[in-house]
């Protein structure tokens, strides 16, 4: 890999990307239950083969390209996609631990810092995850389903981010000054 280029913006990045948007697209609607006969189950082979063994694959990929934050990330998630899956069916009370605990992990990523699309998702994910964790708690279907949408909402943006990089769209905000009249000063 080419060292000018930023971390973000390399094949590996895209493909960690893609996989993570199509499992989060896939475990979101499941649980969000808007498609006829689809439900969180269905997401089961996606989490662990895509979700899992793929995203764990790239952040590998990622670390040995020198990508930490990316790889370490995409590693990490894959790790837990993959024992999402094989614990589907798990009881409550288990699920809920689980999905809470995947849901920390989350949070450290997000807070981690990083470019922003990555913290966008991470922290769509993040609510997503603690929605349905209490849901799980609670069996209240309501919260699955809102934590179903966030984690759609975040496939979206993880989808997007994929796409920028390829078809050289913007992927950060221009940061404005901090107010009327306001320079910067270099």
């Amino acid at each position: 890999m080419d060292k000018d280029v930023s971390a973000g913006s390399g094949i590996t990045t895209v493909a960690g990307r893609l996989a993570l948007a199509i499992t989060l697209l896939a475990f979101g609607l499941g649980h969000a239950a808007v498609l006829d006969g689809v439900s969180a189950a269905d997401a089961v082979s996606v989490a662990q083969y895509v979700g899992g063994i793929a995203l764990f694959a790239a952040g590998l990929l990622a670390l040995r390209d020198g990508d930490t934050a990316g790889g370490t990330a995409f590693s990490v998630l894959g790790a837990l996609w993959f024992t999402w899956a094989v614990s589907a069916g798990a009881s409550g009370n288990e699920a809920g631990l689980f999905l809470l605990l995947f849901a920390l992990v989350v949070l450290s990523l997000t807070l981690a810092g990083g470019e922003q699309l990555g913290q966008v998702v991470h922290g769509l994910f993040f609510v997503a995850l603690l929605l349905m964790a209490i849901a799980e708690f609670a069996g209240n279907d309501g919260l699955a389903k809102a934590g179903g949408w966030f984690a759609v909402a975040a496939g979206a943006v993880a989808w997007y981010a994929a796409t920028a990089v390829l078809a050289h769209w913007p992927t950060a905000v221009p940061r404005r000054a901090a107010g009327r009249g306001v320079t910067a000063t270099g």
